[in-house]
């Protein structure tokens, strides 16, 4: 029987479909081969050499500095191998893994630390690591700081080195806190777009910019404290770090334009004449100025270093003995599940069982950084912390750059809170978003029509005006979210819910303020979270640190194992954005059509994702 002609099409691409299938195995396979071969050589190849006396640590921190990294291997890696760079990132837990063991290193005898390609921080993390840096200096080795220019954030660092140097054309930028923000009250009503906010809190400002064309008298009394506060307590670190006079660096920045004009522009003299910077010297001086200082490298041609990247896969990891486990709790909280960097009430929730389940761990840490977001899903995760310690496993909350909202829900199951002085935490309040568009379908000439069988069938069509009996029903669903937030605070703070209805109505607080108002239990660092976590457990000083993430894939394990710049060397020898159009349509730059783009399209994903409505514990704020 002849064959017909749409069975030799058949056949030839399913011949073609197994010759691709077979293409992209072999290239993966080959490529986990030779990732092999280069972990073989770390093991039985010699690995690291010893590293010599007067060896200097070289902190050239790079990317953002976070908790939890969301880089995936294998797509970083794939990405190096195109010639692409990858979003580089820090995790804190590394920064200060390398400067504590630098620190009892005898082969280390100072470290140099590089800003210019920090992406900046919280708050809060930035001081755990000028925290770190001075443990270093306690053990007797000196830090040197040098940069091009210094932001900030970044200057925070530097101001811990024993001397900070810059390059002779860099300038010292310290602009402090707080920021305008957008509004779109008018445009959207231009569009046609209503937007209709449920809350509870008076100081719950999250919605505001959609509904107003201004921060309310509550709002920008709230931001004003905050901000001072963390102010406040920057220029004080900096000041004691540098030994200037108090309120030097805001008598600095009062009198700039006149400072500026007295040398005749040149902002490095200018920084130095404010004590800001020890001396300019260009890299190449730096580098001469510890050659003197140190050893020679074994080609003689600069000074005896190792890098952050090769120490940080030197550490050894203590495999064995009784664990503390620590979940990284860092990002907006969402239903479901999600990665590394984010929290999802399903997934997160998941990893605390399993340390719960593990006869191993024998108490946990939250970490958390997390402005909040879904209520549904933040109580998934305080309700496993609550069986967790029902189960006889402490549970020690660290507070980092933000716990607020959300993130403060999901630390109210714990037998202590920690936070740093400058943690943003407390904006204990819910709201609701509604936006509907029947006026721009009318512009448009678009009609809806429909006969459900209840007043409920298409209520949160936002094709149509809202409601007034649902805006009623979830109003009372936010005031009982408000009460159940508010009760669940005053069981775990011992105290009543009136009390801390008095400190919460959406208000936030910096750690500090947070103490005073007795919403945290003690102000301190990571590293105290986890000494606290131990003596609540018995653990003594010997313990071990397990993080308790998703488990990643094979792959992912090799690059993890070989490190980050062997996995690059290996990249290199076998060599999202969504456009709204705000750019071109306005002409604005493009910093600040991506923040509007960025706020419309939280708008937007809000609308789509509504079942018929969600209550947010949200705070809309940020580490500065």
């Amino acid at each position: 029987m002849a064959r017909s002609p749409f069975s030799y099409i058949r056949s030839g691409f399913a011949f073609f479909w197994r010759a691709l299938d077979f293409g992209r195995r072999t290239i993966l396979n080959l490529l986990f081969l030779v990732l092999l071969i280069a972990l073989a050589y770390a093991i039985f190849g010699g690995g690291f050499k010893p590293l010599g006396a007067k060896t200097t640590l070289v902190l050239d921190l790079k990317g953002q500095l976070v908790e939890q990294s969301n880089v995936n291997a294998r797509e970083a890696l794939l990405t190096t191998a195109r010639g692409g760079e990858t979003h580089k990132m820090m995790q804190l837990r590394d920064v200060l893994m390398v400067l504590d063991t630098a620190a009892k290193d005898p082969s280390i005898g100072a470290a140099v630390l590089l800003t210019d390609e920090m992406e900046g921080g919280g708050q809060a993390m930035l001081r755990e690591v000028a925290a770190g840096l001075e443990r270093f200096k306690v053990a007797g080795k000196p830090v040197v700081a040098w940069g091009s220019s210094y932001d900030q954030r970044q200057y925070l660092l530097a101001a811990h080195a024993n001397e900070v140097y810059m390059h002779p054309m860099g300038m010292v930028l310290m602009e402090g806190f707080g920021r305008y923000r957008n509004y779109y009250r008018d445009a959207l009503d231009k569009l046609g777009v209503t937007v209709n906010l449920l809350r509870v809190g008076t100081y719950k400002s999250f919605g505001e910019p959609y509904v107003a064309n201004g921060p309310s008298q509550a709002a920008t009394e709230a931001e004003s404290y905050l901000n001072t506060a963390l102010w406040t307590s920057y220029t004080t670190d900096v000041e004691k770090a540098r030994k200037l006079p108090q309120g030097q660096i805001m008598k600095t920045i009062n009198d700039l334009p006149a400072q500026v004009a007295a040398v005749n522009g040149d902002m490095g003299k200018l920084s130095l004449s404010a004590k800001l910077v020890d001396g300019l010297k260009t890299r190449d001086e730096i580098r001469q100025m510890m050659i003197n200082r140190g050893a020679l490298d074994a080609e003689g041609k600069s000074f005896r270093q190792v890098g952050f990247d090769e120490y940080l896969a030197r550490v050894p990891n203590k495999l064995t003995g009784d664990a503390i486990g620590v979940i990284v709790a860092q990002g907006e909280i969402s239903d479901g599940t999600t990665g590394p960097g984010a929290i999802g009430g399903d997934s997160t929730s998941k990893l605390i069982r399993a340390a719960r389940e593990d006869h191993g761990i024998k108490a946990v840490v939250l970490r958390v950084d997390s402005p909040g977001g879904s209520a549904f899903a933040s109580e998934l995760i305080r309700r496993e912390l609550e069986l967790t310690r029902a189960a006889g496993k402490p549970v020690v909350v660290s507070m980092g750059n933000v716990a607020a909202s959300g993130g403060y829900w999901i630390s109210m199951a714990s037998d202590e809170v920690i936070a740093d002085p400058n943690t943003i935490t407390g904006s204990i309040g819910v709201f609701a978003i509604l936006p509907t568009a029947d006026k721009v379908i009318d512009k448009l000439g678009i009609h809806t029509a429909g006969q459900p069988t209840t007043w409920l069938g298409d209520a949160g069509n936002p094709l149509r005006p809202l409601d007034p009996r649902l805006a009623q029903v979830i109003q009372g669903s936010i005031n009982h979210i408000y009460a159940e937030f508010t009760t669940r605070a005053a069981k775990a703070r011992k105290t009543t819910p009136e009390k801390i209805d008095a400190v919460a109505q959406g208000r936030v607080w910096t750690g500090a303020q947070a103490k005073e108002r007795g919403l945290v239990d003690t102000l301190g660092s990571y590293k105290d979270a986890l000494k606290s976590a131990a003596k609540r457990a018995n653990l003594g000083g010997d313990f071990r640190v397990v993080y308790i993430e998703r488990e990643t894939s094979k792959f992912d394990r090799v690059i993890d194992m070989i490190g980050g710049s062997a996995a690059q060397a290996v990249a290199k020898a076998i060599t999202k954005q969504v456009n709204l159009g705000v750019t071109a349509s306005t002409g604005l730059p493009p910093g600040a059509a991506t923040g509007i783009a960025s706020d419309l399209g939280w708008l937007s994903e809000l609308t789509a994702s509504r079942k018929p409505f969600t209550a947010i514990t949200h705070c809309l704020c940020e580490s500065p």
